[in-house]
């Protein structure tokens, strides 16, 4: 015995419609299901991953073209000064700072960080060239340049070939920052003709000067040098 889909009346087995509402008998064992295709794939696509090759290709050819446009641009149009170069240095320096990233050169990082201080160099010559004269730059901007970058390198050795922990990167910190600033404040006195005693690096001298014996303290003794490390969880 079925039932009508529509008005629920009994129906016989031989009845094709339903004598009220004449609506069609349907056999729910009767129906064919036939496979429809999904409105959507099933199959999940990925965006093809751009590669760093063609990445660095790209950054290089847009700074290359900057510089060439910007040259052009100086030479024919806007001839009154050598703006262009400003424009080139930013973008060499942009270049040497991030291509070795972009196709992740294995280049040792002590020549990285030399690589990054001669183009800041550079940069800093091609901004000479709209001053003045170039006195500035051999006498302030190239030593301060070739201090920072000596700095950096020493940092870098001491942390990769001394030691890397917590407490030591921090010695290590605190004693190149008071070898620069006092560096940089007799650079400064020295290109100005003005040699005298240490002012502000000296405040900054004796600060560090304290927070090295207080580390060096705590590195001499080990039982203090772990109570720090667990109060402080590294």
């Amino acid at each position: 015995m079925s039932y009508c889909v529509n008005c629920g009346v009994k129906l016989e087995d031989s009845l094709e419609r339903c004598p009220l509402c004449n609506t069609p008998v349907i056999n729910p064992n009767e129906i064919t299901h036939t496979r429809s295709v999904p409105p959507f794939p099933k199959e999940k696509g990925q965006v093809e991953v751009v590669k760093r090759k063609d990445l660095a290709i790209l950054l290089s050819v847009s700074l290359t073209t900057t510089s060439l446009v910007c040259a052009l641009l100086n030479l024919l149009v806007f001839s009154g000064s050598l703006w262009s170069l400003y424009v080139i240095g930013a973008c060499l320096l942009i270049w040497v700072l991030t291509f070795p990233a972009v196709v992740y050169i294995k280049m040792p990082i002590y020549i990285s960080l030399l690589c990054d201080g001669l183009a800041i160099a550079l940069y800093q010559y091609m901004i000479s060239f709209n001053t003045a004269s170039h006195d500035w730059f051999f006498g302030l901007a190239l030593p301060i340049t070739a201090l920072f970058t000596a700095a950096a390198i020493l940092f870098a050795f001491l942390y990769r070939k001394v030691s890397s922990s917590f407490l030591m990167t921090g010695l290590y910190f605190f004693l190149e920052l008071a070898m620069v600033c006092v560096g940089l404040e007799l650079l400064i006195e020295h290109y100005f003709q003005d040699p005298g005693h240490l002012t502000w690096s000296a405040i900054v001298l004796a600060i560090c000067t304290v927070i090295v014996i207080l580390l060096v303290t705590i590195l001499s003794r080990s039982r203090l040098r772990n109570a720090v490390r667990r109060r402080l969880h590294f």
